[in-house]
């Protein structure tokens, strides 16, 4: 095996073309913004952008309802609400995702648990979630983290051994397959981001996706201030709960119609260029790639690899700044830390000067303590993993730089 000398010691780069671009937008999403702007109106009950794109949202997921909301976050807060999640409740998640997930949970007053996660998906382990389970659960909230499927059998039987619901955080999960259905089809909602940052964007907007017409039928009215617009469905403003104001409007979703035209190919890039990256890199020790379950397909958000220190010779810190010596764009792990470390969290201070909702009347008699060493696999991820891009526009010669990269790391540190 020969050795090469690493950028970071004065050796030669590994990458040195720019990674692959191109435009997200073009002229299919101008042209939906003009139709949008001559109908007139630009609120989605009087137009018909928004009513397309959830009609084809919900055509391409197999789904019979797809409700459009402002943002991820607000889908995920319509899909608590809709579930009925309120004061005194517990909802069990993910501690590695974006403060998105659990915000929703927070504003309906209710508790976030968090489980432990399995070392190689990323994603909730379904033993660690039977663990968590109380007498006051009330939903899972599973996150498909960067494109790739958690494993839903098992969720599923835990929820419905202990008769819970489950809602799907998709947000970074497009067209991924779990066993043949895709992510956001198999708990009762599944929950979906346009924001800038995602798969596919329109600058921000979020839409959420069930078969049960009653669930479809809350989750509108919650998105929309409880508001009745539905047809048959009473007075417009009998309004018997609070509700946020949570629509999408007009332009959001002219933007999308286009976008969704394009999903397949982004999705299909984005699998191509990640399967090539852990193909080329596999067989390397100390090197741990993402594992995609048996029969599932990854939509590759990002990249995220894990350094086993013993193994491979060198710290994940070390091998992180050799790779981006070598040209390769990465940083260490996902988040800082897991959420429950967030000073929100660690202080019981959700709501800035008070200890709501942990608190509240409806819990107060009850004890959550968010601490390190709380989901220790978890923690021991977001210490070892190397998170790396992955875009529609990367070429394979981006994905080839990236493995030559690795291994050059991998094999010198290995000496």
């Amino acid at each position: 095996m020969q050795q090469e000398k690493l950028a970071l010691l004065g050796g030669p780069k590994t990458k040195t073309t720019d990674y692959g671009t191109g435009k997200r937008f073009g002229k299919e999403e101008l042209k939906e913004l003009k139709e949008a702007l001559d109908q007139n109106t630009l609120f989605y009950w009087y137009g018909n952008k928004v009513k397309t794109f959830t009609k084809n949202f919900a055509d391409m997921y197999g789904s019979k309802y797809c409700v459009a909301t402002s943002s991820g976050t607000a889908a995920i807060h319509v899909a608590l609400g809709a579930l009925g999640v309120g004061p005194g409740d517990e909802v069990i998640t993910s501690p590695i995702t974006d403060m998105g997930t659990v915000i929703g949970i927070l504003f309906q007053n209710a508790i976030p648990v968090f489980a432990d996660l399995d070392p190689n998906t990323y994603n909730l382990d379904p033993a660690s979630v039977e663990s968590k389970i109380t007498d006051r659960t009330k939903v899972i909230l599973v996150v498909h983290l960067a494109g790739n499927a958690a494993d839903m059998d098992g969720i599923m039987e835990v929820a419905h051994r202990h008769h819970l619901k489950v809602i799907e955080d998709c947000a970074q999960s497009y067209l991924t397959y779990y066993k043949g259905k895709l992510c956001g089809t198999i708990g009762d909602i599944g929950c979906f981001s346009v924001n800038d940052f995602k798969t596919i964007s329109a600058g921000d907007g979020g839409m959420l996706i069930t078969n049960n017409e009653e669930l479809y039928r809350r989750s509108f009215r919650f998105a929309d201030k409880n508001y009745n617009r539905l047809p048959s469905a009473g007075p417009v403003r009998d309004v018997t709960f609070l509700a946020p104001n949570y629509r999408m409007n007009e332009l959001t979703g002219a933007v999308g119609i286009a976008q969704l035209d394009k999903l397949k190919w982004i999705c299909d890039r984005r699998n191509a260029y990640g399967e090539r990256i852990s193909a080329g890199i596999r067989d390397l020790p100390g090197i741990e790639i993402p594992k995609v379950i048996d029969g599932c397909r990854s939509s590759y958000w990002f990249y995220m690899f894990r350094v086993d220190e013993k193994k491979a010779g060198v710290s994940r810190d070390q091998f992180t700044d050799a790779l981006a010596a070598e040209g390769i764009q990465c940083g260490r792990g996902y988040i800082p830390t897991c959420v429950y470390g967030y000073d929100m969290f660690a202080n019981h201070n959700a709501y800035d000067g008070t200890r709501c909702p942990f608190g509240c009347p409806k819990y107060a008699k009850h004890d959550i303590s968010y601490r390190p060493g709380l989901c220790p696999t978890a923690e021991e991820i977001l210490k070892t993993a190397i998170k790396m891009p992955v875009n529609e526009f990367f070429t394979d010669q981006d994905a080839d730089d990236v493995i030559h990269a690795i291994r050059k790391v991998a094999n010198y540190y290995r000496k």
